[in-house]
C-alpha cells in the first residue's frame, strides 16, 4: 500500500485557487453533506421519489424495508450529482463538489493539497482553475461513455484532481513524493519516491487494471472518471510543455 502525504520541491508562496477549492469542498461537506445525511427524507420530495424509482422501489413494503437507511442527502445527491442517463450541464459542475463521505472528501483534498500547488504555479491561478474544471468535465464525460444508461449519480472531485495529477506527471518528473509504504513485513516506513512512480502506480494499479478487469464503477469507484481526468491533464501539460533549453555557449576572445 502506498499512501502519499507530501511532495518536494514546492513553489514559493500560497496557491490561492488550490486552497480555495479545498475550502469550498470542505464547506459544501459541512453545510450540506453532514446536516442532510442526518436528516430524515421528505417523502414528498420529487427527487427522492425519482431516486427510489431508479433503485427499483415501487411499493410500500420495499419502502418500509429501506426507510431507516435513507436520508435527505440521497435526494440531494440525486438532484445535483451527474447521472449519465439524464445529463445536464449544471450537474457536470455541481457534482465535482459533492462527496460520498468523510474519507472520500479527505482523500481527494489530500491529493489536491499535495499536487495542486505545483501545477497552479506552473499554469497561473486563473488557467489552473479553468483546467481543473475542464478536466473534471472531461472525466465525467469519459466515464459516461461506459455507463450511458446509468442513473446512479456520479459525485466527487477526483476526476478533476486526476487531471491535476496528469499534468504533474508530465511537468514534474524529478519531484519526489513522501510516501508511507506498507508492505508488511518487509517495508513499513515513510520514504521519498519519484513522483512518476507514485502517480504511475495510481493510474495503472489503482485505476486502469480495475477499469479493464472489473465492472464499471466497481466498489463505488468511478475508475473511468479518474482515467479520463488523468489523460486530460496529461494532454494539457504536453500541449503547454515548454522544454528548458540549455544555455548558449559563450565564446571568449
Amino acid at each position: 500500500m502506498f499512501f502519499p502525504f507530501a511532495d518536494t520541491p514546492n513553489p514559493p508562496g500560497i496557491s490561492p485557487v488550490t486552497l480555495g477549492l479545498i475550502i469550498l469542498n470542505v464547506a459544501v461537506f459541512v453545510l450540506f453533506t453532514i446536516p442532510l445525511s442526518t436528516t430524515a427524507p421528505d417523502i414528498n420530495n420529487p427527487w427522492l421519489l425519482e431516486y427510489l424509482k431508479s433503485i427499483g422501489v415501487d411499493n410500500d413494503a420495499q419502502l418500509r424495508q429501506i426507510w431507516n437507511h435513507l436520508s435527505a442527502y440521497q435526494a440531494f445527491v440525486y438532484q445535483y450529482g451527474y447521472r449519465p442517463a439524464n445529463p445536464s450541464v449544471p450537474t457536470l459542475f455541481s457534482s465535482m463538489f459533492l462527496h460520498g463521505g468523510l474519507l472520500h472528501l479527505a482523500g481527494n483534498m489530500l491529493f489536491l493539497w499535495i499536487f495542486g500547488d505545483n501545477v497552479e504555479h506552473r499554469l497561473g491561478s486563473l488557467r489552473f482553475l479553468l483546467a481543473y474544471l475542464g478536466c473534471g468535465v472531461l472525466a465525467t464525460l469519459f466515464f459516461s461513455l461506459f455507463a450511458a444508461d446509468s442513473n446512479i449519480p456520479l459525485v466527487g472531485a477526483s476526476g478533476a484532481i486526476s487531471g491535476v495529477l496528469g499534468a504533474y506527471f508530465v511537468w514534474f518528473p524529478r519531484n519526489k513524493v513522501k510516501t508511507f509504504v506498507f508492505l508488511f513485513p518487509f517495508i513499513m516506513n515513510s520514504i521519498y519516491l519519484p513522483a512518476r512512480l507514485v502517480l504511475g502506480f495510481y493510474i495503472l494499479a489503482d485505476n486502469l487494471l480495475p477499469f479493464l478487469f472489473a465492472s464499471t464503477g466497481s466498489g463505488g469507484v468511478a475508475h473511468g472518471a479518474h482515467i479520463g481526468g488523468f489523460i486530460g491533464g496529461a494532454v494539457l501539460a504536453l500541449w503547454k510543455h515548454k522544454p528548458q533549453t540549455p544555455p548558449r555557449r559563450r565564446h571568449y576572445f
